[in-house]
This record gives structure tokens, C-alpha cells and sequence, in this order.
């Protein structure tokens, strides 16, 4: 019998037949209890029907001196041609890098099933070590940032909880430094990608560095450190082709979470506005992980922490942030950057949840999970002080490639929970910044380096700046008068917590509710914002080449919420699958169902228009009174008005208005702006007519449900760009004004405060 012709319309049916084999994980009921800690299950495998399916390239049968001859299956060759470099995993059980088999993949060694990571866990340490130092120099995630200095202020002091530094007095002010970031993309990439957003914050206390290391969403896609290596790997461009660059809309990321039902809760905030938000300025920050607080008597509190932006949450819908990423890759790094110049610093407040042990026992869910939230109807927000960003780096890689955070870096006064990715990433972040930054010294770098001073016995490595004088490098000692001496109870002292269980690799059962607050997130939104979720989810998994893993996919969100599975397969073109089986067969019983709090609409902000940037149309013949009159009223507010031409320079305006273009609609299109002015004048507007990229400017605005003002003439714009059927009223929709010049003062403050709301989301394609 003839050998089949392997094409790629071939190698995609086998990949499917492969995938499909594999319906969810079923080993992830197996990961929980004391007893599957002891014996953990093997992997779950399937044979391929082919080679090719395993393959990276169907071109390997071409072979060269050089090159060799493709990969033996099963096999890891270390002499001879290149062929030595290959290996193929196929029945291959799972080893460490030195050939010991791993029993559990999933879960990092700890006290207890609650208890704290060990530092013998020499297979967390080899894999995170490992992932680590897989890239050099950029960061491995988070790689492309925008930061800025700053100041914390204490609104009182928090003896009760804390000696932290920054909470010891009243109005104590605290100087920070903050990054923010995408996750997945490379340095060189978008900024409007849909991904999670990095928001780091590095306080310079009197008593030493520390880093609140996190991110835009509260709660992260898996459970253990163990894992993290896998995630990274999954979502970044795959392998064989180094594609897709700044995107999970691929194989590889949708196989991993799929068969990570854990996820969930995670994806659901991911294709939600939240994954693409207007402006660091406007998006949330929170700490992610459960830490403590202990006050000086050694009392201990748990705590999460949240940043909320003073101008609110607001973001961007998809169709506007993949334009903007042909339009201007640094959005909101120019954001950023503008604002600070203009001296229209921004403003978060920081708050916190502290509950007790005891409190967080009787909750549905563990606070040790990190795909879990505390709904701020069983712990409201308490907020403790406000972070304001007042000042530029003078050196982007000075200061913003070369800041170093760590969620090692706490002061007395805070303290880790046993939460099994934190106790990761504690090792991982110092880890990664010793290869980075050349090695251990990387503190010495004057944007990591403390404002508190540093004295211990430490010496020499690469790049050392201290010059040490004496000849004592140890303690205790007595050449050096005892000096530097350990200062007790007055300095770092790890809380107490009492431990005394076996030593297991396992998951608590709690941690196997992969749904509930998944579907807690998803009842908590509005209409619009479940439309803009479901939008997500299909255009991520129309991406996906395998329909397997899309079935799986769906087979997962109809735990979630059925009518979300519906509407995400429709436009799949598939029907909605059979419920994935769940980790947790027992029902839960949730404390919250519905949390206004999870909806963007939450935080509208304080209402000002301040740093808003609105397009006005120019041309040869407008009238310029009313422009003029408009760009006053937008200045006094503090909004940002750009005076858009067909080309730049001076505009030939009626009443000898001087006005002058300092954009054109071919460099500054509609999604670069919040709101848009068009201007009265027939002999202007048949200009602006006549010009092919006006049309698009103005049904951008119209779709993506931005606030816009027709004046006179102009109207007729907008009927041709399809906002509207006729040239009449003054109000045609919410955020859609069309006005005379004696209605311009009325009609103006209409505009702003229409402005004032970011969006208008019923509108258009919004």
C-alpha cells in the first residue's frame, strides 16, 4: 500500500485527530487530597497518527549534510549531525534536566497541603531556574514597559495592622517608582495587544525596598509556581515559527488552558475590556496574591491590595486597539509620558482588604488560590493613601529597563502567605534579575537602589560599585566593633506560622473550583461588557487552527455560564458541546453571586475631562469663530483640543480666525482620540468632504461609541459617514451632538460632559 502524501491539509487532519483524543483533563480531579499527593497519576497521553503531527516542519525529510536526518521518535541524540540536538517526547515519560523521572508536574513541595514551598524542592528550583534564564537581556515577560517616579501618602496611620514603613504616621509620604507593561510581548512590540497588563510599584521606605509586584487583574491563570514555565511557554509565540508576537490568539496558549481548567476565571477578565485598556492612567492595579500584615505585637492579618485610578476604568473595544496598533505602537506609553510633561499627574488610591485567618476559613473559596478574588461584599476595599506619578525618567534604560522588582522585596511589617505561586515567584524574580542585569549586584543600579542604608557583609561579584573599607566580611566579629550588627525584633522577623504536616506534592480541595467565581465575574457584567467577552473569546479561538481544542474550549465556558458557550459558538460556527467534566463534583455554594464591583462601570472616575485629547476638523473655508470659541471652552477645562487639516499649517478660516493645523488625517487618524469636532462652514466642509480619510475618521469615532459635535454644515459629514440619516436636531444619540453657532455655549457643555463619560458603549459597534 502506497505511503500517504504528508501535505499540510493532512498533518491538520491528524493534529485534529490527535487533540480530539485528548476531551479535558482528566488528571486535574487527581491533583487534590492527601492522598493523591502520595501517589500522583502519570500524564495523560495519546499516540499520534503520523509523524508529521509531531513534527515542526513538514520540510524535515529534507536532508542535508548539515542537517541530518529528522528526529527518531523517542529518541535524544547527542552525537553526530544535528539530528543529535533533536529529541521527540513521544511515550517519553517526564525527567529533570538531569534524567530523574517527575511524578507530579503540576504541584511545587510544601508543608502540608496549605503549608509553605520548601527550599528542597530541587525540581521547582531546576524548572523556574531554568525558565529564568531562557532570555538575555530583555525580561522573559513584561518586557515592554513605561514607567515614572512618584509619591505615596499615608491617609493615616495602620499600627493596628502593620509597622510597614509607608502606613507608621499620617500624611507620611513615601517615594515610588512604578512600572507598568504588557506580559507577553517582546520589547519591540504593541501596546494595545489584548493581554493582562503589568502594574508594579517599587516604595523607597526608610526601612528598605518594597516591590508590590502586579497586575491589572486580580487573579492570575494558574494556581502553582510549578506551572509558570508552561504558561510563558503556551502563550509566546510558538516555536517553530516565532508566531504570533504580543498575542494568545493561537494553538498553543488555548490547548494549554483548556486543558487548565484553573484558568477560567482568568480568561474571563482577559477578553474583557480589562485585556485592552484605554490608558495605564485608567486601569485598576492589585497585589494578586493573599500577603500579611503583622503589626509590631507580632499580630498577624491577611491582606490583598488594590489600586484604583482616580480618573476610572476605561478601555478601549477591540476594532479601536488593533487600529491603534497600525497607528501608533507607543499609545500608551505617549499616554503616559504626555500627561506627566502637561503636569496632569496621575493619581491612584491605594486600598486594602484585611481579614483574619479565621474569617478566610470559612470562606467558599481558599484565599491561598490565586485564581481567586475576596468580593468586596464579604471584605469592603479600605482605602489607606494616594499614589501620585509627578515625574518622567531622565533615561528610559537607566531607569525603566533597568528597575528591578521582586516580590522578595518586602520590609518588617509585611509578610507572605503560603500561597504556592507566590512562593515561586519569590525565588523566580531574583533569580531573573541576576542574569538580566549581570549578576548579583543588580541592586547596586541606582534605580534599584534604596533610599535606607545598606551595610552587611556581601562582597565583591560582578559590577560591585561599594568600596568597603576594613578588612571584616563576616559576623559575628569583633575587628569591626560587632558591626554591621543583626537589629532582633526591630528588623525582619518571619511570622510564626506553625506547620506540622507531611511533606506532599497536591493541591487543596478548595483550589479544584475552577467556575464559580468565573461565573461570578461574568454575572457581574453589564450587556454590552458580555458582548465585548463573548466578542473575545471568538475572535481568539477563530484564530486556533485545531477545532479540537476550540470544542474543548467551549466544552470548559459552558461551566461558566451556558449562555456565554451559545453565543462564543455561534459565531464559531459550532454547536455547544457537552459540559467538560469538573475537578469538583461537589456544588458550591458561593457568598456573592453578582459583584458590581468587577464591572468597568464600577469606577467612572471623577467626571473630569482633563487630558482627554479631542480632534478638530480644519479646512480652507470654515467657519472659525465657533472653533475658536469651542478650543477655549476644551482648554479651560483641561482637555486636550489637536487641530487636524488635510495638511498642516494655517487654515484659511472665516472672521480672520487664526488657526493652524499641527496634525493631518493622514498621521493622527480617529482612534488616536477621545472625542470629535466638526466645524460649520460650506466651502470648509466640502473640503473635508472630498477627502478620503475623513469619512473613515468619523465612522471610527461613531463605531467605537466616542462623544462627537457637528457644527452647521458639518452635519452633512456625518450623514455621509453613516452616524446618521438626516442633517437635522441637535441630538441625535447618546454622546452625538449637531448644533447652530447661537446653541454653541449650550450645546458645548453638553459636549463636555458627554466627553466626561469616555464612551458611549450603546452606540454603533461600541
Amino acid at each position: 500500500m502506497a505511503k500517504r502524501k504528508v501535505t499540510p491539509d493532512t498533518q491538520a487532519e491528524d493534529t485534529q485527530d490527535l487533540v480530539a483524543k485528548i476531551k479535558h483533563n482528566a488528571n486535574k480531579a487527581l491533583e487534590h487530597g492527601h492522598d493523591n499527593a502520595l501517589a500522583p497519576p502519570p500524564g495523560i497521553t495519546a499516540d499520534p497518527p503520523s509523524e508529521a503531527v509531531t513534527a515542526s516542519t513538514l520540510s524535515e525529510t529534507n536532508i542535508s549534510a548539515k542537517t541530518g536526518a529528522a528526529a527518531y521518535p523517542g529518541s535524544n541524540e547527542t552525537i553526530g549531525t544535528l539530528v543529535r540536538v533533536r529529541a521527540d517526547a513521544s511515550a517519553q515519560r517526564l525527567t529533570t534536566n538531569h534524567g530523574v523521572p517527575i511524578g507530579d508536574n503540576q504541584n511545587s513541595l510544601k508543608a502540608g497541603l496549605r503549608g509553605p514551598a520548601l527550599l528542597e524542592d530541587f525540581i521547582l528550583r531546576e524548572k523556574v531556574t531554568h525558565f529564568d534564564h531562557e532570555r538575555i537581556p530583555e525580561r522573559i515577560v513584561h518586557a515592554r514597559g513605561s514607567a515614572a517616579h512618584g509619591i505615596f501618602t499615608a491617609y493615616d496611620e495602620l499600627s493596628e495592622f502593620t509597622r510597614a514603613a509607608p502606613f507608621t504616621e499620617k500624611g507620611k509620604v513615601t517615594p515610588v517608582f512604578v512600572r507598568f507593561s504588557t506580559v507577553a510581548g517582546e520589547r519591540g512590540s504593541v501596546d494595545t495587544a489584548r493581554d493582562i497588563r503589568g502594574f508594579a510599584v517599587k516604595f523607597y521606605t526608610d526601612e528598605g525596598n518594597w516591590d508590590l509586584v502586579g497586575n491589572n487583574i486580580p487573579v492570575f491563570f494558574i494556581q502553582d509556581a510549578m506551572k509558570f514555565p508552561d504558561l510563558v511557554h503556551a502563550v509566546k509565540p510558538e516555536p517553530h515559527n516565532g508566531m504570533p508576537q504580543a498575542g494568545s490568539a493561537h494553538d498553543t496558549f488555548w490547548d494549554f488552558v483548556s486543558l487548565m481548567p484553573e484558568s477560567t476565571h482568568t480568561l474571563m477578565w482577559a477578553m474583557s475590556d480589562r485585556g485592552i485598556p484605554r490608558s495605564y492612567r485608567m486601569m485598576q492595579g492589585f497585589g494578586v496574591h493573599t500577603f500579611r500584615l503583622v503589626n509590631a505585637q507580632g499580630v498577624s492579618h491577611f491582606v490583598k491590595f488594590h489600586w484604583k485610578p482616580l480618573l476610572g476604568t476605561h478601555s478601549l473595544v477591540w476594532d479601536e486597539a488593533a487600529k491603534i496598533q497600525g497607528a501608533d505602537n507607543d499609545f500608551h506609553r505617549r499616554d503616559l509620558w504626555d500627561a506627566i510633561e502637561a503636569g496632569e499627574y496621575p493619581e491612584w488610591e491605594l486600598g486594602l482588604q484585611i481579614f483574619t485567618e479565621e474569617q478566610a476559613d470559612g470562606f467558599s473559596f481558599d484565599v491561598l488560590d490565586s485564581t481567586k478574588i475576596v468580593p468586596e461584599e464579604l471584605i469592603p476595599v479600605r482605602p489607606v493613601g494616594r499614589m501620585v506619578l509627578n515625574r518622567n525618567p531622565d533615561n528610559f534604560f537607566a531607569e525603566t529597563e533597568q528597575v528591578a522588582f521582586c516580590t522578595a522585596h518586602v520590609v518588617p511589617g509585611i509578610d507572605f502567605s503560603n500561597d504556592p505561586l507566590l512562593a515561586g515567584r519569590i525565588h523566580s524574580y531574583v533569580d531573573t534579575q541576576i542574569s538580566r542585569l549581570g549578576g548579583p549586584n543588580f541592586h547596586e543600579i541606582p534605580i534599584n537602589s534604596p533610599i535606607a542604608p545598606v551595610h552587611n557583609n556581601q562582597r565583591d561579584g560582578m559590577h560591585r560599585q561599594t568600596v568597603h573599607r576594613g578588612k571584616v566580611a563576616y559576623e559575628p566579629n569583633s575587628l569591626g566593633g560587632g558591626c554591621p550588627f543583626q537589629t532582633g525584633e526591630m528588623g525582619f522577623v518571619s511570622f510564626p506560622q506553625r506547620v506540622s504536616e507531611d511533606k506532599v506534592r497536591g493541591k487543596p480541595e478548595k483550589f479544584a473550583d475552577h467556575y464559580t467565581q468565573a461565573t461570578l465575574f461574568w454575572e457581574s457584567q453589564t450587556d454590552w461588557e458580555k458582548d465585548h467577552i463573548v466578542g473575545g473569546f471568538r475572535f481568539e479561538l477563530s484564530k486556533v487552527t485545531v477545532p479540537a481544542i476550540r470544542e474543548r474550549m467551549l466544552s470548559s465556558l459552558v461551566n461558566v455560564s451556558k449562555d456565554l458557550a451559545k453565543e462564543v459558538a455561534k459565531g464559531l460556527g459550532l454547536s455547544v458541546p457537552k459540559a467538560m467534566p469538573k475537578a469538583l463534583s461537589e456544588k458550591v455554594d458561593p457568598e456573592v453571586t453578582q459583584s458590581p464591583a468587577l464591572s468597568l462601570t464600577a469606577l467612572p472616575g471623577t467626571g473630569e475631562v482633563r487630558t482627554r485629547k479631542v480632534a478638530i476638523l480644519l479646512a480652507d473655508g470654515i467657519e472659525g469663530d465657533s472653533i475658536a470659541r469651542l478650543h477655549a471652552m476644551l482648554i479651560k477645562v483641561g482637555a486636550v483640543p489637536v487641530l487636524i487639516g488635510p495638511q498642516l499649517g494655517a487654515v484659511k478660516a472665516g472672521n480672520k480666525q487664526a488657526l493652524e493645523a499641527k496634525a493631518t488625517l493622514e498621521n493622527s487618524p480617529g482612534v488616536l482620540f477621545d472625542a470629535l469636532i466638526l466645524p460649520d462652514g460650506e466651502a470648509g466642509v466640502e473640503v473635508l468632504a472630498a477627502q478620503k480619510q475623513t469619512n473613515e475618521f468619523i465612522a471610527n469615532q461613531y463605531n467605537h461609541g466616542k462623544t462627537i459635535l457637528a457644527i452647521g454644515a458639518s452635519s452633512k459629514l456625518l450623514v455621509s459617514a453613516g452616524a446618521v440619516k438626516s442633517a437635522s436636531g441637535t441630538k441625535m444619540a447618546d454622546g452625538l451632538f449637531m448644533a447652530a453657532g447661537k446653541d454653541l455655549e449650550k450645546v458645548g457643555a453638553s459636549f463636555i460632559d458627554a466627553l466626561s463619560k469616555h464612551r458611549h458603549p450603546l452606540r454603533g459597534g461600541a
